[in-house]
């Protein structure tokens, strides 16, 4: 009974190839003649250009190193296993722990005027940074190593967001415009987007959907398709400057802020305004949704706070 392969036949030829090469600069002719038959590779000529040269001895070095590396990996388990088995039991720690404390691990030094934002790339080790020099850098966090530089934007950059795998990086300027990067084609800028009339203070992206949310000094929201750069829906409702917008993680409602010393809550499929919350007594900076996770520690605070 014949198994049945898992290569492809190109595969297969590749692999038939790089054991002729073996065999041949090896001087094994008998054995190298009967592999040619049988694999009806009769016109093969070894030579030292092609990609298969030598293929066989550097996969075969490759595994050794693999295995090898495995083996470090499997020791090192064991013993943080061991040493996890035998810690004493972690005490509980106040919120007031969960606060980073100095010294930093790293600074990051390259922007020549005040840097506006900055964000973590969702997959990957890596940070990108926004600043008035009309500059974005990327940076490797876990060594501290500036990466590269993004040039597009003539002014300002106000703000940027990594979609939630991490194949775009957007961002939004004060030069009135949004930009979409390519992060798997080397960080190229595929799309400019146009619309708003003053500064775009903000810009995210809606949780698994292609949609853009921007805010601007223009006194509204805009939501824009980043494969097509068309501009769906424009919310309106702030009476001033709408400094910040951010999406929930369902991807259903917007919030929004402004310095009309107001916040909105936005029905994104609807685009309507649902809710709108007042007491602040000078301009609203910031808004954010508080992640699901949090939603049984909330709801035990305020327990403790009503008793």
């Amino acid at each position: 009974m014949t198994a049945t392969s898992i290569l492809s036949e190109r595969q297969k030829d590749e692999l038939h190839k790089a054991i002729l090469d073996y065999l041949s600069t090896s001087g094994f002719e008998e054995a190298f003649k009967a592999l040619k038959n049988e694999t009806e590779n009769d016109d093969f000529v070894p030579d030292p250009k092609q990609k298969y040269a030598g293929l066989l001895e550097k996969k075969w070095t490759s595994v050794i190193r693999l295995q090898k590396k495995i083996m470090e990996l499997e020791t090192k388990a064991t013993q943080m296993q061991e040493e996890l088995n035998n810690a004493p039991t972690r005490k509980p720690t106040s919120s007031v722990d969960w606060i980073p404390r100095g010294p930093e691990r790293y600074t990051l030094v390259g922007h020549r005027s005040p840097i506006t934002r900055v964000c973590f790339h969702p997959v990957y080790q890596m940070l990108a940074s926004a600043s008035e020099d009309t500059t974005i850098k990327l940076w490797d966090y876990e060594t501290g190593e500036y990466e590269r530089t993004l040039k597009g934007h003539t002014k300002a950059v106000q703000d940027i967001a990594f979609d939630g795998k991490g194949n775009h990086l957007i961002s939004c300027s004060a030069d009135l415009t949004i930009k979409v990067w390519d992060t798997n084609n080397d960080y190229k800028c595929i799309r400019t987007l146009y619309g708003h009339d003053h500064n775009i203070s903000s810009v995210t992206m809606i949780p698994s959907t292609d949609i853009i949310a921007s805010s601007s000094r223009d006194k509204t929201i805009k939501l824009w398709e980043m494969s097509t750069g068309y501009c769906t829906r424009t919310l309106v409702g702030h009476l001033d400057w709408v400094r910040k917008v951010f999406p929930s993680e369902d991807g259903k409602w917007l919030a929004s802020c402004s310095n009309d010393q107001t916040a909105r809550v936005w029905d994104i499929q609807k685009g309507e305004s649902r809710m709108e919350f007042r007491g602040h007594e000078h301009v609203v900076e910031c808004v954010i949704f508080l992640p699901t996770i949090s939603y049984p520690f909330l709801t035990e605070w305020l327990d403790r706070q009503n008793h």
